[in-house]
């Protein structure tokens, strides 16, 4: 089993989660200015990987420019991993690979503090990936937990690069933001990723 085959229900059942909704959870996350570079990429990117509408178009043009907008702003030094194995505990269904992680260290030639998992939304379905982005915020807590990591809350994103949608995982509670966030806000987008790391940083005991 991988993480791509849990659905919400099993995810849940599975490891005990308790799941709870709300709207609007990371709204009051002040929006930050995006750079001129990245502005100008997206006024090309977005109709090019809307107009392609491939998986892999929306990854190259939309998700990765974001993310190496965070990485280059992000006030402490962060490792971004792409399609990289995270195999933490195969028995649990916690292993295969996943589309993006962010680590709060700069050591790149390996994981050592995961803290925000990015999933691809397949076929544009965003609900139906949310298992499997559960999983990997739970295999990230594990992780973390064998290696001392002191990290309390977990992140997770599932995004067709078009919207991305934000959860959270802080013990055995997953909370999932029912707002949708489009990449045309790329100053509220950035701001709540920027969020992420400062309270990851913030939230180490």
């Amino acid at each position: 089993m991988a993480y791509s085959n849990f659905t919400l229900r099993q995810v849940e059942k599975d490891f005990h989660l308790r799941i709870e909704e709300q709207v609007d959870r990371f709204t009051h996350i002040q929006a930050i200015a995006t750079s001129d570079d990245l502005k100008r990429i997206l006024t090309e990117n977005i109709p090019l990987a809307l107009a392609i509408n491939t998986e892999k178009a929306r990854s190259e043009f939309l998700i990765a420019p974001t993310l190496l907008e965070l990485r280059r702003r992000s006030p402490i030094p962060i490792s971004l991993f792409s399609g990289t194995e995270f195999s933490v505990s195969p028995e649990q269904g916690l292993s295969g690979y996943c589309d993006y992680l962010i680590s709060l260290s700069k050591q790149q030639l390996m994981i050592s503090a995961p803290v925000v998992a990015i999933v691809e939304a397949k076929n544009e379905d965003i609900k139906s990936e949310l298992g499997q982005c559960i999983a990997e915020m739970v295999a990230a807590q594990l992780f973390n937990e064998l290696e001392n990591n002191d990290i309390a809350t977990i992140y997770g994103i599932v995004t067709t690069g078009e919207i991305w949608k934000f959860l959270q995982i802080t013990e055995q509670t997953v909370t999932i933001d029912l707002t949708d966030y489009y990449i045309t806000d790329i100053d509220k987008i950035l701001g709540i990723l920027l969020h992420f790391i400062d309270e990851s940083k913030q939230s180490v005991r």
